[in-house]
């Protein structure tokens, strides 16, 4: 089995900054990518940020210049630092990785279950 746990997510004000972070456990033996999606009510689940085993990162137009995304392998873990943040900024953040669980194994994607981010204008 393997879980993704989020934390991190709240509400603030606009222009004030928070910092998601996303644990893998579990039978793991390898993380490709992980990445940070969002979905506000009656939207389209959207990707927001992706990084890859090799460090590099892809960001979501909106959010170009105000979010980081980071990840400690050694911890299993990814970071989504979110600063300047927008009233359209407002959805349930959600993790996803790609992880391979055993030596041969085939790459599986896994969701967590999803932090609420607000933020009040």
């Amino acid at each position: 089995q393997v879980q993704l746990v989020e934390s991190g997510g709240g509400l603030v004000q606009a222009g004030e900054s928070l910092r998601l972070s996303c644990t893998a456990s579990g039978s793991i033996f390898s993380i490709n990518d992980m990445g940070w999606y969002r979905q506000a009510p009656g939207k389209q689940r959207e990707l927001v940020a992706a990084i890859f085993s090799g460090g590099s990162a892809n960001y979501a137009d909106s959010v170009k210049g105000r979010f980081t995304i980071s990840r400690d392998s050694a911890k299993n873990t990814a970071y989504l630092q979110m600063n300047s943040l927008k009233p359209d900024d407002t959805s349930v953040y959600y993790c996803n990785a790609a992880i391979v669980r055993t030596v041969g194994g085939p790459r599986e994607r896994y969701w967590g279950q999803g932090t609420q981010v607000t933020v009040s204008s």
